[in-house]
């Protein structure tokens, strides 16, 4: 048997798990081959530390370079396009042709149509959480404003984690009674994929914490030299720190080569994560899938690693001339960080009919300790 090509496009969680089982499960004939411009792996879940100066950046990263000792292709390079006709990626050096292809490559992110946002702080990308840490650091005094601007975003309980560490972060410096933190968001409440139970947990939580949250509010602008945001319905309110979640869309490649649907995502089956396209598969950020709610799978690192797993499993089944018989459960969980060494769980079955079933574990040391583990595992496991 001739072999295959396997092509991943993106080294996140997604990619990495993929290109990892990939080589595990097909013989060495066939080729695994990652691409991504940027050789450094991440783990956000640990951003919001870094964010705070409790972890050091390079100790929540990994070198995609180094999975080439497991028998896995990397190229660190730019995807100019995809040439789905001929069945390539094209790279600025080279092309990668293909056989079968597994699209993981994130989010990209941006203003969208909200003027002064490129000036706010984020923690959303590594360097924008180091960033942070020193403004942080600096502020004694003021109104740090947390701002949604838009949805989808990826890790639904990010921004909800930062306002409750950054209470925690100013009660230790004895500062909080001069640090006034406030959340807007256009979503109704918080989590609203996880139903409204959960919402009023999350809200119970910064209630007690003397966190401002105002939902429904959709940005307009913002002034970062008056230190103004301004809503939709004429509404402003005044900051001296502000930190935006970038608006997130589907890469500007993946865009043109038409494989976006009518939300802007990659539409996939749910099941087996393919595409309209045979032998394409989506996973992760870059995709949707619709929940019974009518809402849309969070996009969040845990899926993206189970999409992975069905993924790379059929596509060696495939290559290998064996039946496809595994499916995406849906099933999913993450860590809020509430401070004082402690964190809640939100967990559930997110395909479950006629709504998605989540709970909240209340926040315990247990999971704050289960998170740090994880993290340490992680790199360890797939680097």
């Amino acid at each position: 048997m001739a072999g295959k090509t396997v092509a991943v496009m993106g080294g996140g969680v997604g990619g990495v798990v993929a290109a990892n089982r990939l080589r595990q499960l097909l013989p060495r004939e066939h080729r695994v081959v990652v691409v991504d411009r940027n050789p450094i792996h991440a783990f956000a879940p640990a951003f919001t530390w870094v964010m705070l100066g409790w972890q050091k950046a390079a100790r929540i990263v990994g070198d995609l370079r180094h999975l080439r000792r497991r028998g896995i292709e990397v190229l660190i390079d730019e995807v100019t396009s995809l040439d789905m006709e001929r069945r390539r990626l094209v790279l600025t050096r080279q092309e990668v042709p293909f056989d079968y292809l597994v699209l993981s490559p994130g989010v990209e992110y941006g203003t969208g149509n909200v003027p002064g946002l490129a000036r706010a702080w984020t923690f959303y990308h590594l360097d924008g959480a180091e960033a942070l840490r020193d403004e942080l650091e600096k502020l004694r005094e003021g109104r740090i404003v947390i701002l949604i601007p838009s949805v989808p975003y990826k890790c639904p309980a990010a921004p909800y984690e930062a306002a409750l560490l950054l209470d925690y972060y100013y009660r230790k410096r004895g500062l909080r009674d001069r640090v006034d933190i406030r959340l807007f968001t256009p979503e109704p409440q918080p989590l609203p994929v996880a139903g409204p139970q959960v919402g009023e947990q999350v809200l119970e939580l910064l209630s007690a914490r003397e966190v401002w949250f105002g939902p429904r509010m959709q940005v307009q602008s913002v002034d970062q030299d008056a230190r103004m945001v301004t809503f939709a319905d004429g509404s402003q309110v005044a900051f001296d720190l502000l930190i935006g979640v970038p608006v997130h869309s589907a890469p500007r490649v993946v865009r043109e080569a038409g494989l976006t649907g009518d939300k802007g995502w990659v539409e996939v089956d749910r099941d087996t994560l393919s595409t309209a396209w045979e032998g394409v598969y989506a996973i992760g950020d870059v995709t949707n899938i619709p929940l019974a709610n009518g809402l849309s799978l969070p996009k969040a690192g845990v899926f993206a690693h189970a999409e992975a797993e069905v993924v790379a499993r059929n596509i060696a089944a495939q290559i290998e001339g064996r039946p496809e018989s595994y499916t995406f459960a849906g099933q999913g969980q993450c860590f809020l960080e509430t401070g004082y060494r402690r964190a809640a769980l939100v967990q559930g079955d997110f395909l479950a009919e006629p709504e998605p079933r989540v709970s909240l574990r209340a926040p315990s040391l247990f999971w704050h300790l289960v998170k740090a583990g994880f993290a340490r595992w992680w790199l360890w496991r797939w680097f």
